[in-house]
Order: C-alpha cells, then sequence, then structure tokens
C-alpha cells in the first residue's frame, strides 16, 4: 500500500545531515583542483593509448568507511536502509564533485537486488554493505533494456549454470567486484550474479569521452556459475520495479552536475570583464544562465518528487522518474553547452575544467535514454501506444 507523499518530498534531519557531510567531505577530498590532476592531466593516455582513467583508491575506501556504497541496502542486510531522497542528495554532490569512482554503480545494482529474490540476494547486499562493488549487465547494443529480453543466454551444466553472450555499457565495470547480469534461460529470464574474476568472462574496454569513470563490454564465454548466483527467476519483473530507482539515480548525478558548471560559469561571467563591464552584464550572458537555473531547479524539482514517490510507494514512480530523468537530461546539455561558450575561447582547452563536468554530463544523458527517450516512453505509458 502506497504512503501518502509528504508536501517536503520527506526530507528531513537525516537526509539534510547526508547532503551536508558529503559536501564538505568532497569539498575537503575532491577539490577541482585535485580532480583536474587526477582525470584530466594527460588525456592522451585515456583517448589514444586506451589506459584505462585514473580514480582515487584511497579516497573510495574512506567512503566505504562512511557507508555511502551500503547507502540503498536495508538495515536487515547490513546497510543503512536511506529514503531515496536522501540517496538522491548524496548523489548529487557526487555529481557537483564529478567524482570518479563506482559509487553509482554500485547503488544501481543495489536498487536492482533489492529487487530480486530476498534469500539469494540479501549474501550479495551483504557483500556490497561491507564495500564490495557492483556494477549491471543488462543492456543491449543500443544501451537500453527491454521488457522480455536479455543480452545473455544460459543453459545448465550440472549443478551450475554456464554463460554465454555479450552485455553492453557496463558502468565503472573494471571496478566492480562483481555483476549483476540479466540472461535467458530455457525460456525464462534471471538475474544472476556473476564474480568479475569468473573464468571465461572478459571486459573490454570502451572508448567514451568521459574521464570520470570507465565502461566496457562484458563479454562471457562459457562462463560457469553456481545456480546459488541465480538472485532472481524473475528478471523482467524485478528489473521494471527497480527502473525508477535507477533513473533517478543518474538524474540526481546530472543535476549535481549541471549545478556545477552553472555556478561555475555565473561566477566567471562576474569576473571576466569586456568593453570596461563583466560580461555578466550583457543580456545576451545573462539570459542564458537565468535559463539554465530555471530548468536546473525544474529539474531537481521531478528529481525529489521522483525520488518521494519511490519512497512511498507511488504506482506513479515510473512516470515521475522518466520526466525526472528527461528533464536533468535536457538541463544537463543546455548548460552543457552554454558553459563552454560562455567560457569563450578557454572554454574549448583543456585548461578550463569545465569540459570534465560537460563530458560527464554527456554520458550522464543518454545513459538508460536522453529526454526524447524517456518522453517517448512517458507518452506510451500515459497515451498508449497506438
Amino acid at each position: 500500500m502506497s504512503k501518502t507523499i509528504p508536501s517536503d518530498f520527506g526530507f528531513g534531519a537525516e537526509e539534510e545531515m547526508l547532503r551536508d557531510l558529503a559536501k564538505q567531505f568532497l569539498d575537503e577530498h575532491l577539490p577541482v583542483e585535485k580532480l583536474r590532476t587526477l582525470v584530466a592531466e594527460d588525456p592522451d593516455a585515456v583517448y589514444e593509448k586506451g589506459q584505462r582513467p585514473a580514480w582515487d583508491t584511497a579516497l573510495w575506501k574512506e567512503i566505504v568507511e562512511l557507508g555511502w556504497s551500503g547507502l540503498a541496502v536495508s538495515e536487515e542486510s547490513g546497510g543503512s536502509g536511506f529514503k531515496q531522497v536522501g540517496v538522491a542528495a548524496l548523489v548529487e554532490e557526487v555529481g557537483r564533485h564529478a567524482l570518479p569512482s563506482p559509487l553509482i554503480a554500485t547503488l544501481n545494482a543495489t536498487h536492482v537486488l533489492n529487487q530480486a529474490d530476498k534469500a539469494t540476494a540479501r549474501p550479495w547486499l551483504e557483500r556490497i554493505a561491507q564495500g564490495a562493488t557492483a556494477s549491471l549487465a543488462m543492456t543491449d547494443e543500443a544501451g537500453l533494456w527491454e521488457e522480455g529480453w536479455a543480452p545473455l543466454e544460459a543453459a545448465p551444466e550440472g549443478e551450475n549454470i554456464l554463460i554465454n553472450g555479450k552485455a553492453y555499457f557496463v558502468q565503472d565495470a573494471f571496478k566492480a567486484d562483481f555483476l549483476v547480469a540479466a540472461v535467458q534461460h530455457e525460456g525464462a529470464h534471471w538475474l544472476v550474479a556473476v564474480p568479475r574474476e569468473a573464468p571465461g568472462l572478459k571486459l573490454v574496454q570502451d572508448e567514451i569521452h568521459d574521464l570520470t569513470r570507465d565502461q566496457a563490454t562484458a563479454e562471457f564465454e562459457n562462463v560457469s556459475i553456481p545456480t546459488e548466483n541465480v538472485v532472481s527467476r524473475e528478471a523482467a519483473a524485478a528489473l521494471e520495479r527497480a527502473w525508477p530507482a535507477l533513473l533517478v539515480t543518474v538524474a540526481a548525478d546530472l543535476c549535481g552536475c549541471a549545478e556545477w558548471q552553472l555556478q561555475t560559469t555565473t561566477e566567471y561571467a562576474r569576473n571576466r570583464k569586456q568593453f570596461d563591464r563583466p560580461i555578466g552584464f550583457f543580456q545576451a550572458i545573462k539570459h542564458p544562465l537565468v535559463d539554465a537555473m530555471v530548468a536546473i531547479d525544474r529539474a531537481r524539482s521531478l528529481l525529489y518528487h521522483a525520488a518521494s514517490c519511490l519512497d512511498a510507494d507511488d504506482p506513479e514512480a515510473l512516470q515521475a522518474a522518466r520526466m525526472a530523468k528527461s528533464a536533468a537530461s535536457d538541463a544537463g546539455a543546455f548548460i552543457s553547452d552554454r558553459s563552454v561558450q560562455l567560457h569563450g575561447g578557454i572554454g574549448f582547452t583543456w585548461e578550463c575544467d569545465v569540459h570534465i563536468f560537460f563530458k560527464r554530463s554527456m554520458h550522464n544523458q543518454v545513459l538508460y535514454g536522453d529526454g526524447p527517450y524517456q518522453r517517448h516512453r512517458l507518452a506510451e505509458q500515459i497515451i498508449g501506444s497506438d
């Protein structure tokens, strides 16, 4: 039974404290100067030499100790069982700092495991609560998952199952300790947990613009796992229930990333002078920034509404989540374009930090479906597909 959605989105003292502590921690441990040194000091190493994007493993250990990776894990499985509005607030700060880490991928894997079979998913959730990282292997070559489909094939092999095929666009795959994969098994669709070191599992790094994460195609060649690793024998239902939380998580990262771009560009407009005036004086600069502010605030409002719908078990949570992802993708695209343009010539150079957030935003905009895709699915949901 759904609960009443509070007017304040259910954002209370605990959620506010989590958000403020996250901001304080990331301001101190990941200022933009450190981020630039970490991910943009030698971009050719990633773009041309195929090295994996860098991340701070020591910082990740501190994040695990703070309990962030287990926020979405229930208390009975050793996590915090935090409300979705609180998780969204944390992820917004993560996006605001463009944190290179497996946090987003692990949270999304947690959301799926939360909707799987409790008995078989619990050991994997307990591992996440203890600091293990995870990612989802469930999308096709278009980067989407559709009901009644799975990218991998599984067949019985004694007491085990044998997995073959490819799953695409696996987020932060090289940072994950295990993958939650969607497989077809004798006409049914299952979710299985696969350790990254499983024999026959190969990760092929994708070439992406975003320097704050890695992405891979997971190739399964006769990967044998025990049947106890099957976390759900009704993958379509589990993924459908988890879908709103996945969209909310990515939308939160988008909102935080967009807010950093807006604030940084506004500060630049105050300080950069042309014709003896700050460029922010001119309407050609002022109006786009105001439009960006309105778009981001709209997206953030839809984000927290969607998160509160999840907390209230509202049946319209998916609709609200698609609206949030659509608005956040559009707001991210708008401010990304304007932040580079309004920085002038320097905005196109590696010396300008804007491009780090621009590329993270671009990746998030299309992840699990961009604005037009979400609106198309909304139209099908609201008025039908005919």
